[in-house]
């Protein structure tokens, strides 16, 4: 089996495109909170199925939130948040929790900019796809990951603020 690539990538996919164009409109905050709740969901039950004793995914998606609440300022959270990559890193030899934890990274990781919203997408669809089935090719991970993206679309689209006054400022460089 060849190695399977960490991300979906087609940044112009149509579910893509709309999630891109929804971040656009929303807050910060709000961003902040449907990134750690999608992470907690469904990226961290996929982490925590095949690595059930190491917390680092569960403690960033966790530092993101107490930065939402003002318990703690972005230093801090970086830590966690980087410990969460190492996490990615270290699971290397499991595509399903390697995406999970950089999902959950990623989802952290939008405390410092918008754009880390859209990595929710790109790693949290594969994280997914992989888990679902094993011993596929990429091409049928990649069918199974676009079928979540519309999933992730609908599920950022319900917690919308109609007519946000304060969106993001975002350059996508994609």
């Amino acid at each position: 089996m060849p190695k399977l690539k960490k991300m979906y990538s087609n940044t112009d996919h149509p579910h893509i495109r709309r999630l891109m164009r929804i971040i656009e409109t929303q807050s910060k905050q709000t961003l902040v909170k449907w990134c750690c709740d999608y992470a907690e969901n469904f990226m961290l039950p996929i982490y925590r199925k095949h690595f059930p004793d190491d917390a680092r995914p569960f403690a960033a998606v966790g530092a993101a939130k107490d930065w939402l609440d003002g318990k703690i300022k972005l230093p801090e959270a970086k830590k966690l948040i980087l410990a969460c990559h190492e996490a990615a890193r270290d699971a290397e030899n499991n595509s399903a929790a390697q995406a999970a934890a950089r999902a959950a990274g990623q989802a952290a990781s939008s405390i410092h900019t918008a754009t880390h919203a859209l990595g929710i997408a790109f790693y949290g669809a594969m994280a997914v796809a992989y888990e679902k089935i094993a011993n596929e090719s990429q091409e049928v991970y990649d069918r199974l990951a676009e079928e979540e993206l519309a999933g992730i679309v609908c599920s950022l689209r319900s917690v919308c603020v109609e007519n946000e006054p304060n969106p993001v400022k975002v350059n996508w460089n994609c």
